[in-house]
């Protein structure tokens, strides 16, 4: 039996702390005031990133990405596991935006994948908050992309 306010039992109560801290942890990252910062300060930082990020909300994205998944049968195109359902652009729009609403640019991914591949977009491209991007060449080629993520 657990005694209010405690959420462990006598014999399990060393997990207290633990929990507890876990609770905080939530609900700071998931209070008005992140969200507000994290939506004002990193999403919408300029007029650029606005633009970019309005975008995802229209119903031109949304035909986009239904024809992406379709296309793709919801299989992640870098690692292959099925049931992915993140539609990611190959060549970032923040590295070229003029491929933006391109479907060829697009591709269904699993969010592992999705993860390193947006942190090797940052690397190479030099995407993301407080970066400059590089002069590389566009990779589209999604099985040179997931050879050079060592997916595959």
């Amino acid at each position: 039996m657990v005694a209010y306010p405690d959420h462990y039992c006598t014999k399990h109560h060393v997990h207290e702390a633990e929990y507890l801290a876990n609770r905080q942890r939530w609900a700071r990252s998931h209070s008005k005031d992140y969200e507000h910062r994290y939506n004002t300060v990193t999403r919408y930082r300029n007029d650029t990133k606005s633009k970019q990020y309005q975008f995802y909300h229209t119903q031109q994205w949304q035909a986009l990405r239904q024809q992406a998944l379709d296309r793709d049968h919801y299989v992640c195109q870098y690692c292959g596991k099925p049931n992915s359902n993140t539609v990611d652009h190959v060549v970032p729009i923040e590295y070229d935006d003029a491929l933006m609403t391109s479907l060829s640019n697009l591709a269904t991914t699993c969010r592992q994948c999705h993860h390193l591949k947006t942190q090797w977009e940052q690397k190479y491209y030099g995407t993301g908050k407080n970066s400059t991007p590089k002069k590389v060449a566009e990779i589209q080629d999604i099985p040179t992309i997931a050879k050079i993520l060592k997916i595959k």
